[in-house]
């Protein structure tokens, strides 16, 4: 994907983003990414929606197919009247999955203790005087707010820093044994 496509995608996943945050949450749902992408059939705007957890920490049950069906009928109307991406595309409205993304503030928040991926655009200096962009390691908390907040992980004992604003993608790593048991597997239980 050129420079150009990549910025457009990004413009337009912000736009997207604050046209259906709002519906989601209207309808008790969280908004766990959204994601513009060129696939070999066309564009696909991909929403990804989970239910609304109570509180830090605490797994929330799954999204069904229903769901998501009644989700995608609320915003292919919405989108249909805002206009927001001029080419044609296919709207896909999912669950985010066991490796849920995390994009905002409050996803990072809410998964706390989770084993998470983090890929980032520009990277962090590290101790050698390069820079690391790929990190896995256990989510330890969230330092700010807005643009300046940065996400504590803990990769191999070292914590490190990442601001959540040079984020390219986050997705937790599931914990296949609390999976196997019949839970979801995304946030650690706490030794």
């Amino acid at each position: 994907m050129s420079v150009r496509a990549a910025n457009d995608a990004a413009s337009i996943r912000k736009r997207v983003w604050a046209l259906v945050e709002p519906v989601c949450a209207q309808n008790g749902y969280e908004l766990a990414d959204v994601r513009f992408v060129m696939e070999p059939g066309g564009w696909v705007l991909r929403v990804m929606i989970d239910v609304l957890a109570s509180e830090p920490g605490v797994e929330a049950e799954d999204v069904d197919l229903d769901d998501c069906e009644n989700i995608s009928r609320e915003l292919s109307a919405l989108l249909d009247v805002e206009d927001p991406i001029a080419q044609a595309y296919a709207l896909e409205v999912s669950s985010p999955g066991i490796d849920r993304p995390l994009v905002t503030v409050s996803h990072f928040k809410r998964f706390e203790g989770a084993e998470i991926k983090v890929t980032l655009f520009h990277g962090v200096p590290n101790p050698q005087g390069g820079e690391r962009k790929n990190f896995r390691g256990i989510l330890a908390g969230v330092e700010g707010d807005g643009g300046n907040a940065q996400v504590k992980v803990i990769v191999d004992g070292q914590p490190w820093m990442l601001p959540i604003s040079d984020v390219d993608v986050a997705k937790i790593v599931p914990d296949w044994d609390a999976v196997m048991k019949g839970g979801r597997g995304q946030v650690r239980p706490k030794n």
